[in-house]
């Protein structure tokens, strides 16, 4: 369960990074509360997870998470790059999560 709540939180930080970019340096209202709201979202549940993964574990995956996420959100909403070696190096990002779940002993 700790690992689902650890994959939410990391939706959660992709939200907020990609939030962001619709605040315009926190100078939008509804976009800003929006953006305040899923960080603590994202930290709330980072904690929960915490409790019984191991922290350097769960950190590594949620920022993971939170970087390739936001990356693939930011080719889909923002039009940037999307050349094979970004691609390739979102993919080397997720193999990383992965290895690590999946080498936790939790």
């Amino acid at each position: 369960m700790d690992w689902i709540i650890l994959s939410i939180a990391g939706v959660f930080e992709i939200v907020w990074a990609a939030g962001l970019k619709f605040t315009e340096g926190f100078t939008r209202l509804w976009p800003s509360l929006g953006t305040v709201v899923a960080m603590a979202i994202s930290m709330a549940l980072l904690a929960q997870a915490l409790k019984t993964i191991p922290v350097g574990t769960g950190y590594a995956v949620w920022t993971g998470i939170g970087a390739a996420g936001t990356a693939i959100v930011g080719m889909i909403l923002f039009d940037e790059s999307r050349n094979v070696i970004r691609i390739i190096c979102i993919g080397l990002i997720i193999a990383g999560i992965l290895g690590l779940k999946f080498s936790s002993e939790s």
